[in-house]
């Protein structure tokens, strides 16, 4: 409301004015004529600007913190040197006066072309205007315009967004004149940034999707070689039990080539020493004979060749021989046959005896012998009454009668190490 105000202040008659209201009224007059004319850009209204601030200044005590502020303004805008000045007012100053004095320094800086100390002064008006509640302020502004010269974009278009909010607030006309006329050129390069963030954004995006079909592609890629790894190492474990199964087979197999080999090599050596003990005996029973024949003793011949003396006495001689290599085989065969036979059918063996008949019939079936004729043509007996032990031996069996004797042929399986060395 320029025009009222004009009227207003037309209609006063300064002559009539006291001393103490004459300095608000060049204050007044000076404020119009600034706002007037920075809202029609009249240079006119510029310089009787300039007066009134004379007239001010004459009628001000000179030492009041007004006068020296009023004075800095008169020098800071004849360009004049004022920086001690507005430093000594800025350290007494407080509230408003503060902030208006710190516009005052970063602006004098600005035209002295140092930008670093004319931020720094516009920062703190602006602080201080914010503190005071001052919304009629011009540093967001110059600290837009600031920023923008340096290229931070998002600064320099929040600060103005700020300082037009501000100039709204208070309906101050010529606050948004000032501010319109750089507002669309910092409003374009922040709506270029933000065209060329949201093109980025949209590269990024797009680079990020394909990655992640990428991503997708690998972890199906992955989870497939995962699996068919997976069928792999099932495969593996069966072929590694497959192996271990063999293993064990060769381990048997080879402790039972050892076995035979042991039972060989403890047989190769009894087997030359019962045949050099029985060429002996048929060289003694030959010179026996020959020596009867020489001296016609006819009647001893014939007994000699009529007696089975002889014959059972060699097989029971064979049978403690086989009785005696066998348990130096196995140690524990008998503990472990009668194992297998219930508590009141196992076998008691005499003294001095290692095998009995029935015994040695497994014997040789835990050898390998199996065929019931080769037993009883070795132990002399006729093949039913093999026949009888063996089935009696599988009636009394603890374990099914079909498995005893393959039990009795696993009987003392492993031999001990010692005993293979002994060999």
């Amino acid at each position: 409301m320029y025009i009222e105000s004009q009227n207003v202040l037309e209609s006063i008659n300064k002559s009539k004015l006291s001393a103490r209201l004459l300095p608000y009224y060049y204050d007044t007059y000076e404020t119009f004529c600034s706002s007037y004319g920075q809202s029609n850009s009249n240079y006119e209204y510029y310089k009787k600007s300039e007066l009134y601030r004379d007239s001010l200044l004459s009628v001000q005590n000179k030492k009041s913190l007004q006068y020296r502020i009023a004075y800095a303004a008169k020098l800071l805008y004849s360009y004049q040197k004022v920086e001690p000045l507005l430093l000594s007012l800025l350290n007494e100053a407080t509230g408003k006066e503060k902030g208006l004095i710190a516009y005052f320094l970063g602006y004098y800086y600005q035209t002295e072309h140092n930008f670093e100390l004319s931020e720094k002064y516009y920062v703190i008006s602006a602080i201080t205007d914010i503190e005071n509640c001052v919304k009629d302020n011009a540093s967001l502004r110059a600290l837009a315009l600031i920023y923008y010269e340096k290229g931070d974009i998002n600064k320099a278009h929040k600060f103005m967004q700020a300082a037009i909010d501000d100039a709204i607030f208070c309906n101050v006309r010529y606050r948004t004149i000032e501010i319109s006329s750089s507002y669309p050129i910092i409003n374009a390069s922040y709506q270029a940034k933000e065209r060329k963030q949201k093109n980025t954004l949209q590269i990024l995006l797009t680079v990020i999707s394909l990655l992640v079909i990428f991503l997708a592609i690998g972890l199906f890629y992955i989870y497939r070689q995962m699996k068919r790894l997976s069928m792999i190492r099932k495969e593996l474990h069966h072929t590694n039990l497959q192996l271990g199964n063999l293993n064990k087979d060769l381990l048997d197999a080879n402790d039972s080539l050892k076995e035979s080999n042991f039972i060989k090599e403890e047989y190769i050596a009894h087997f030359f020493d019962m045949c050099s003990s029985y060429i002996d005996k048929l060289e003694n029973y030959r010179k026996m004979l020959n020596r009867y024949a020489t001296n016609r003793q006819m009647d001893e011949l014939v007994k000699v060749l009529h007696s089975t003396t002889l014959v059972e006495t060699e097989l029971e001689e064979l049978y403690k021989k086989f009785d005696i290599i066998f348990i130096n085989l196995y140690p524990t065969f008998v503990e472990e046959f009668n194992a297998l036979q219930m508590n009141e059918e196992q076998i008691q063996l005499k003294r001095g005896e290692l095998l009995n008949t029935e015994l040695r019939i497994f014997a040789l079936i835990r050898l390998g012998i199996n065929d019931s004729v080769k037993i009883a043509g070795f132990l002399r007996y006729s093949i039913s009454t093999i026949y009888n032990y063996r089935v009696k031996a599988r009636n009394n069996a603890i374990v099914p009668r079909e498995q005893f004797e393959e039990m009795v042929m696993k009987i003392g399986n492993i031999l001990p190490e010692n005993e293979s060395s002994e060999s």
